[in-house]
């Protein structure tokens, strides 16, 4: 497949999980909250996230911004439930490897994640990428604390 094609692809699904996010809402009874935003271009995020015995069982978002943090957001909870705490941590330090264009785990299947690699080329843009992983980071990391 040509780069321009994968390229294509990559947008499609982007803009399938902007339109047509995945896990929105809040877990009403959520174990964990996590509130951030991005001050810089104004996306926000609220994360909630069930984890009972160390796995990740139910994760939601809500909140707004540009099509990279909301279609990233909904990626990244698709790609956490039903995976243990650290499983999902090791998930975000290949996000974010893949983020700043270094080479990553690749042995690791990212399903639609990997179309947020051309992120990398626009340096302005992985804070809004990052977002919701970075809130997930900082609720499971203050589960395992």
């Amino acid at each position: 497949m040509s780069s321009k094609n994968l390229d294509q692809l990559y947008r499609q699904v982007i803009m399938d999980h902007y339109k047509n996010p995945r896990n929105k809402g809040v877990i009403e009874d959520g174990s964990l909250t996590v509130n951030m935003n991005n001050p810089t271009c104004g996306d926000r995020i609220q994360l909630t996230m069930n984890v009972e015995d160390g796995i990740v069982t139910n994760a939601k978002f809500e909140g707004e911004g540009c099509s990279i943090s909301m279609s990233s957001a909904s990626m990244m909870t698709q790609a956490i439930k039903g995976k243990k705490v650290e499983d999902a941590l090791k998930l975000s330090k290949i996000f974010s490897e893949m983020m700043q264009g270094n080479d990553y785990d690749d042995d690791v299947d990212l399903g639609d994640i990997e179309a947020l690699s051309g992120v990398s080329k626009f340096p302005a843009r992985i804070k809004c990428a990052t977002l919701a992983w970075k809130a997930m980071e900082k609720g499971l990391g203050d589960e395992t604390n």
